[in-house]
């Protein structure tokens, strides 16, 4: 006698970091809407390995799970600090930008209450049953059905080519394991930090603070040619509004494609803030004596080319001047890679791969309810957070517009709108206006080739914003 299968869920997400937690916490309240997230770890976790001491997000608290959708919602910020009876201590604070390990805390306070979200419970495969039209997920020793599936896998730490060799080296890590491992760090008597963005400034101003007076020679090495802070001006910020997500998301691909590495100052730059504490930082060491005797170099426009062990124990790293082209070789003990992150595929995925429809670089084609475009035979809807960074732009990775796009993703699932959203949030108009009947379109330009910026960290939760 076979028993009956329960009803599949409307949606499964798999991975559950920031985005697909917001997912989640959304959906909780959505009356008539199954959904289920399942996680590989133990418990919520958010970079942990770069919850350095005093280092604050880059964005305001109400980029939480929900307010900036549903302020209402018993998932926002403020309803965590009632429960944590410290809304007089933040209030008193006055502080817009949280300490990131309040972020972090606050997302975990949400993921160990939510009753759809479970960790433990890696997902191993996903297929596609054409008869039932429905999503087989295995996941934590379970096969679960879904007629709707949401991607939320994160992304995976960047190491550059040039350091393939010294992959595995213990002296040689990224910024991602940074706390983790900083205790190895220890006897290193150089120390090269390589990578402009904020989580690059953060590890070189945790080490300028642990390493005063004891010799130790700090470099930081950019690829950009100058250490911009990132984009902060209010009108700026409007590049990270869903008008301007609309507005990228019709441009050309090969348009898109150009002006993604252009727009580094929007998402992976330094704060002013930490600029300004290094600097400050600086100057306090070098009081009564001169800013030469300090053994701390500032190299921006500098990339590696090689790297490789030394002879004597230490590590070579090739480099080259972008401006003059000229060529040195930096001798060091210990390198931190803070390269940035990319978005990854899953192998989970492989067994429906291919019912997607790449696009010519083998990246999901994504619609503006961010969902992938897919062949025939596979009805059900497939969508992504975080992985779509070609296709909507530098908003993707942006903490302020998670909660945005899980309402958005959920109002699709749904086939209603279980959250209404508003149709203008910028001031700044970015298309052109339409022309009249009397004036034909002007051809469009050929796509600018423009030099790919210093690998960094996105104003996001795929990097630590």
């Amino acid at each position: 006698m076979h028993l009956p299968q329960p009803e599949p869920y409307d949606l499964i997400g798999v991975g559950i970091g920031p985005f697909n937690l917001s997912l989640a916490a959304l959906a909780d309240r959505a009356d008539g809407l199954t959904t289920l997230f399942l996680d590989a770890r133990a418990e919520f976790r958010w970079h942990p390995g770069m919850l350095v001491d005093g280092a604050r997000m880059q964005v305001p608290f109400l980029a939480d799970l929900v307010s900036l959708v549903d302020p209402t919602n018993p998932w926002s910020f403020l309803n965590y600090l009632r429960h944590q009876e410290r809304l007089f201590p933040f209030y008193f604070a006055e502080r817009f930008q949280l300490p990131r390990r309040e972020y972090e805390h606050y997302c975990r306070w949400a993921a160990d209450r939510l009753p759809n979200c479970r960790f433990g419970a890696e997902v191993t495969e996903v297929r596609w049953d054409a008869e039932e039209e429905v999503f087989l997920v295995r996941g934590g020793g379970e096969v679960h059905r879904a007629r709707n599936l949401v991607l939320g896998v994160g992304t995976e730490p960047v190491h550059p080519e040039a350091f393939a060799p010294l992959r595995g080296h213990p002296r040689v890590l990224h910024s991602a394991e940074y706390l983790h491992r900083r205790a190895e760090l220890a006897g290193a008597r150089d120390i090269t930090v390589v990578g402009s963005g904020q989580s690059g400034a953060e590890v070189f101003l945790d080490l300028l603070r642990g390493r005063v007076g004891d010799g130790t020679r700090l470099r930081w090495l950019t690829r950009t040619r100058a250490l911009a802070p990132m984009e902060y001006s209010k009108l700026g910020l409007e590049q990270f509004t869903p008008d301007y997500t609309r507005y990228f998301h019709a441009l050309p691909a090969d348009v898109r494609d150009a002006l993604v590495p252009a727009q580094w100052q929007l998402h992976k730059a330094a704060s002013a803030e930490t600029l300004a504490e290094i600097h400050d930082h600086l100057y306090e060491r070098t009081i009564g004596r001169p800013p030469a005797a300090d053994p701390v170099e500032i190299l921006p426009g500098t990339a590696v080319t090689e790297a490789g062990a030394g002879p004597c124990g230490g590590l070579e790293l090739h480099c080259r001047h972008t401006d003059s082209g000229a060529r040195h070789l930096v001798r060091t003990d210990a390198v931190v890679l803070a390269t940035g992150y990319r978005a990854v595929r899953p192998a989970a995925l492989d067994p429906i791969a291919d019912l997607i429809d790449w696009d010519e670089l083998g990246r999901y084609r994504v619609d503006l309810d961010h969902r992938v475009a897919v062949r025939p035979g596979l009805t059900g809807g497939l969508y992504v957070q975080n992985a779509e960074l070609h296709t909507h732009g530098v908003g993707t990775p942006d903490l302020g517009l998670g909660a945005h796009r899980a309402a958005v993703i959920l109002n699709a699932v749904a086939g209603k709108t279980l959250h209404p959203l508003p149709h203008r949030t910028a001031w700044t108009t970015f298309a052109p206006p339409v022309p009249t009947a009397a004036e034909p379109p002007a051809p469009r330009p050929a796509a600018p080739v423009l030099p790919r910026p210093q690998e960094g960290d996105e104003r996001a939760a795929a990097a630590p914003r």
